[in-house]
């Protein structure tokens, strides 16, 4: 997994323009069952991945936090939300807050989440490649396949089960 981590950048660069054209025409020309293709190719690649061996999301990037977010996470580490964003976090340039500084705070040693139970909606919901409309967030896909290896094969299969 360390090979493929150090290699993605790389890879997701080499690729990116060929990427940017299939998603321009994913776009204009979104397939009926993309939805349901996309949920399986998701599907079949977690069922091979460990994040756990990974957790590259969490050592390189920082997830936005809503207020629920904020709420629910600060509860459960018996702080008020303000002592939880005093410590944690930061407003970023687009007025969201993120974390103070990556890798995570809440990522132990062994690539676990300390608050995993209660862990943001974007941290959850990452990569998205299972999001509804995935042809919406093409962008922040592009981004996440120099990230996510698990992204970048959902991506390539995808180029193959849906060709444009």
């Amino acid at each position: 997994m360390k090979h493929i981590i150090n290699n993605l950048p790389k890879e997701a660069k080499d690729k990116h323009i060929e990427n940017k054209k299939y998603f321009d025409k994913l776009k204009k020309k979104t397939p009926k069952n993309l939805d349901y293709v996309m949920q399986d190719l998701h599907d079949a690649e977690f069922k091979k991945t460990d994040c756990l061996k990974c957790a590259n999301c969490c050592k390189t990037t920082g997830p936005l936090f809503t207020d629920a977010d904020i709420e629910r996470v600060s509860k459960y580490l018996r702080q008020k939300p303000q002592q939880f964003i005093e410590q944690y976090l930061r407003i970023d340039e687009d007025r969201d807050y993120v974390l103070q500084s990556v890798p995570c705070t809440f990522l132990d040693n062994e690539n676990a989440c300390m608050i995993y139970d209660v862990r943001p909606k974007a941290c959850r919901e990452f990569p998205h490649t299972d999001r509804k409309k995935f042809q919406q967030i093409t962008d922040l896909t592009l981004k996440n396949l120099a990230i996510c290896p698990a992204a970048f094969n959902i991506v390539e299969e995808m180029k193959k089960k849906l060709p444009l």
